[in-house]
């Protein structure tokens, strides 16, 4: 009911070229990233690579420092600190160093209440995954993001029709690679809750396309005789404001989740926040534009929709 923007008139599908040449690269930087996984070069947390993963309780503040001297002296230079917020509790990960069987985890226990012997602790937790684990959940995350745009066509095809399903998958497929790619070259780990957020912003980006989507079909029943870059744009346009709240209002939630969240949600609202800027453009600038890819998009969308 609220409009941000009131009444638009801007010609959207005009600047689909440009649109698409940031896609395009946005999208190649996607591929690249899944490459760099697929060769181990990639930043993953051990979720995928395998590892170790510990997190403590101290009765007192840790100083990161100290602790990080302290495991390069045992024999840990590579791993991974993260303290939270109050600063008493400690999250320390290992990527690869041993197998399961060793008990990396009551290694690094040990090595912490021998640092430490004045600030005791508690284990909140231990998680060790080996590598043939973690070469699994990189295949069913793979799997679970294919299945997921598959849903998307089928969903599409059904409520409008093929061609709308297949540029609702390209769009959603673009967003899920961009964000990734993004995620990758600012050095962020790449783990299962990335994945989580990549299956989360495919269904925002769905969302958001399937009201732009909805408005460019009753104006095709309207609009009979017009041209299809002048319907989509109307269309577009229509919609633009109440794109534009929702997308603001969920930006303003994620913004709070990422700041006041905490740690362990740091680089999930991240990854949110960059999809919903990326998924509020592909609707509009890629999405809406593939319809005019089709030979013959024109007449075959105007008996679909007569």
């Amino acid at each position: 009911m609220f409009e941000l923007l009131g009444k638009t008139n801007i010609d959207f599908i005009g600047k689909r070229k440009y649109a698409f040449v940031l896609s395009a690269a946005l999208a190649l930087l996607g591929v690249i990233t899944v490459v760099q996984i697929a060769r181990g070069r990639a930043n993953t947390g051990i979720d995928f690579a395998g590892g170790t993963a510990v997190q403590l309780q101290f009765e007192q503040p840790v100083h990161l420092d100290e602790a990080r001297a302290l495991l390069e002296r045992e024999g840990f230079p590579d791993a991974e600190l993260q303290q939270f917020t109050d600063g008493n509790k400690l999250l320390v990960r290992v990527k690869k160093h041993t197998t399961i069987q060793e008990k990396t985890a009551d290694r690094l226990v040990d090595v912490f209440r021998k640092g430490f012997v004045s600030n005791p602790f508690v284990i909140d937790s231990t998680t060790e995954i080996g590598p043939t684990v973690g070469a699994k959940l990189q295949r069913d995350a793979v799997k679970a993001i294919a299945i997921a745009m598959i849903g998307i066509v089928l969903y599409i095809a059904l409520r409008f029709e093929f061609r709308f399903g297949v540029a609702a998958a390209v769009a959603t497929f673009h967003d899920v690679l961009a964000v990734l790619g993004i995620t990758w070259l600012m050095g962020k780990e790449i783990n299962l809750l990335i994945v989580t957020a990549l299956l989360t912003l495919a269904g925002y980006s769905l969302t958001d396309t399937v009201v732009v989507f909805d408005r460019i079909r009753e104006n095709l029943r309207t609009r009979r005789r017009d041209d299809l870059a002048q319907v989509i744009n109307q269309g577009i346009n229509q919609v633009l404001s109440r794109t534009i709240v929702v997308s603001l209002t969920v930006f303003l939630v994620l913004v709070a989740l990422f700041f006041f969240g905490g740690e362990v949600l740091h680089d999930f609202s991240f990854a949110l926040l960059l999809g919903v800027v990326i998924g509020t453009y592909s609707s509009i600038f890629v999405a809406s534009p593939l319809l005019l890819l089709w030979p013959g998009a024109k007449g075959k969308l105007l008996k679909r929709t007569a």
